[in-house]
């Protein structure tokens, strides 16, 4: 090709945690190339500043020299050349995460934004890549998986690949080393687990559980699939959790333990959270991979970019990815109901949910939800999981508006029809309108309460239109996530007095991470950030802190004594009631609901419930 851009990527220095890029650009602008690398990753609103990984950066033209002059923090101009332009540069690649790069002797893995400069002008251009193996004596048994299209590679993945334009480029990760793999199929096409990191999974079993979650999903969708091949990409470390979308693939964090062993029975707390984290990332394959919001389209990786429509690409993701599971069969309809509860405990124990609404909330992601700091549970919400509660309460809407006739559904397909399979993006108020459409009515009430208001939801009222049960009630112990209740009218547990703060052990100490406005710590002058020495005179430990302060019954305030930077303070606490901010589910008895409460519950949950 006479225009081409072909980059070369090389494992250079494993130990040192750096890859080396090389790239070729047979045809540089004749002013002087620019070239830049993007500020983020599509999917992770926050500005991550790749390029602050760039360590070394050089550019030649036939064997000579070319001066690079930096324009900004990410942006460079080669001065102009008669002929090919190439570009040598060095990644530095320790981050153990899906978003960016990481590279040591057991292990090489990239995102493209971390890696690939992108050369202005010339974005729709194709591209090639060549993957090289690591130094002799380190990957010896690596092998490649990544979903970007083989051109002329080895029987280990080593070798050239195609992209047709940059943005297909950078949104196909790749993983190199000594991985394990999966294999199934969803609707006749052919899917993938590979597996990075010492493990003992039960392969038979994730294949079969993953294949009914995807095949859920297709099914949803119409039953059809915009892709000839599909692959997770995971990794199993001691401790770990996160997921990245890309359109044929998708990137993994997970605890080893998570995954499924051959002698479980029912799934563990941990292979469910990884069921829904694969879930959920499978689910983006349509919804903002497919299915994006107008602002987001070809958006500027150079800077934030603003739409207030995460709640939706990700709370109704986070709606589903759960609800997948019960509706294939995977979990059970109890086992459904405990995680529901753990989420509305969850989005009851932030007071920032009472302050900023999920519209604002996905507008503001890049500084505030990407960015938490002491105060985030008192000044925001998350997108995610209030937005998870306002697709449920839009899904019972739909029902209750259309006599049934609609659900969510029924709105997840016509915005694929639309929007997914068109390429037209969604604007800003595009799910509130199709959803007016849907059913016939102004949905505007709703969606002010839902989506840009800052009340608490009707939970209970949504819940029994599905012959569903709830309460809020105090914890009863730090850790109580609540979840499903088998015995409603049990007598409720004495009420604990509680701190009103996160805390952690710092040496000898326990250090406030977190104080609860409105809670005890805070009416006390206690903050974020303070070490407690003592209480009432004794030694605090973190281990056994909850526990004194819930003996704390008397109405004398406790003494506290604790270090504020270098200063030793002197606070009176007075441990107040654990708040209501627990959440429990029950299945109401069948015989007591009405016939349209027993239906929409079974197609609420589907025929695996």
């Amino acid at each position: 090709m006479a225009d081409s851009i072909e980059y070369l990527v090389y494992p250079a220095d494993p130990a040192g945690h750096y890859f080396d890029v090389t790239l070729k650009i047979a045809v540089p602008a004749t002013q002087g190339q620019v070239l830049a690398l993007p500020a983020w990753i599509p999917g992770s609103y926050m500005v991550r500043d790749f390029a602050r990984n760039l360590v070394l950066i050089h550019a030649t033209s036939d064997g000579m020299p070319v001066e690079l002059q930096k324009l900004d923090k990410q942006t460079w101009r080669a001065a102009p050349v008669s002929s090919a332009l190439t570009l040598a540069y060095r990644v530095y690649a320790w981050d153990l995460s899906v978003r960016a790069a990481h590279l040591d002797q057991n292990r090489g893995y990239f995102n493209g934004p971390s890696v690939f400069l992108r050369v202005v002008g010339k974005e729709d251009q194709p591209s090639a890549v060549t993957l090289l193996r690591p130094a002799a004596g380190c990957g010896a048994n690596w092998r490649v998986a990544t979903t970007l299209s083989p051109w002329s590679t080895d029987q280990d993945g080593f070798g050239r690949y195609l992209a047709p334009d940059y943005e297909t480029l950078i949104d196909h990760p790749v993983e190199m080393s000594d991985w394990t793999e999966i294999e199934f199929s969803v609707a006749g096409v052919p899917h993938a687990m590979v597996i990075t990191g010492r493990h003992s999974c039960d392969a038979v079993r994730l294949s079969r559980d993953l294949a009914r979650v995807c095949a859920q999903h297709v099914e949803l969708f119409g039953g059809g699939l915009p892709l000839t091949r599909y692959l997770f990409l995971t990794l199993a470390v001691g401790d770990g959790y996160g997921g990245l979308e890309h359109r044929d693939c998708c990137s993994l964090l997970c605890t080893r333990e998570d995954l499924p062993s051959t002698d479980m029975d029912q799934p563990s707390e941990g292979y469910r959270r990884f069921l829904g984290l694969c879930s959920h990332e499978y689910f983006h394959l349509w919804n903002v991979k497919r299915i994006q919001p107008a602002r987001l389209i070809g958006a500027d990786l150079t800077r934030e970019v603003h739409t207030t429509l995460l709640w939706a690409f990700e709370g109704i993701t986070s709606y589903y990815d759960d609800l997948a599971l019960v509706r294939s069969g995977c979990i059970d309809r109890q086992a459904y109901l405990e995680l529901l509860a753990q989420t509305i405990s969850r989005v009851m124990r932030g007071p920032g949910r009472l302050k900023q609404s999920i519209a604002d909330s996905s507008f503001d992601a890049w500084t505030k939800y990407y960015k938490q700091d002491e105060n985030a549970p008192n000044a925001i919400v998350s997108y995610y999981a209030k937005g998870s509660l306002a697709a449920f309460g839009l899904d019972m809407h739909l029902r209750e508006c259309s006599a049934d006739r609609v659900n969510l559904d029924d709105l997840m397909r016509e915005l694929w029809r639309r929007h997914g399979e068109t390429g037209v993006g969604v604007p800003e108020d595009g799910f509130q309108a199709l959803a007016g459409e849907l059913v016939g009515a102004d949905l505007g009430d709703f969606f002010a309460q839902a989506v840009y208001g800052t009340a608490d939801f009707p939970l209970a009222d949504w819940l029994a239109r599905v012959g569903v049960g709830m309460r809020l009630r105090p914890a009863t112990k730090p850790d109580d996530p609540g979840g499903f209740c088998e015995h409603p009218d049990a007598k409720p547990a004495p009420v604990r007095r509680v701190l009103g703060a996160r805390f952690r052990a710092a040496g000898e100490l326990v250090e406030l991470t977190q104080v609860f406005e409105g809670g005890a710590a805070h009416a006390a002058g206690l903050s974020a950030g303070d070490r407690l020495v003592a209480l009432d005179g004794l030694q605090v430990q973190a281990e056994t802190l909850p526990q004194r302060i819930a003996r704390a019954i008397g109405p004398a305030p406790l003494r506290v004594h604790a270090l504020r930077r270098d200063e030793l303070l002197t606070f009176d606490l007075t441990p107040q009631p654990a708040p209501d901010d627990t959440c429990d589910l029950w299945f109401i008895e069948e015989q007591v609901l009405t016939p349209l409460q027993r239906a929409r519950r079974r197609a609420w949950l589907g025929a695996g419930a």
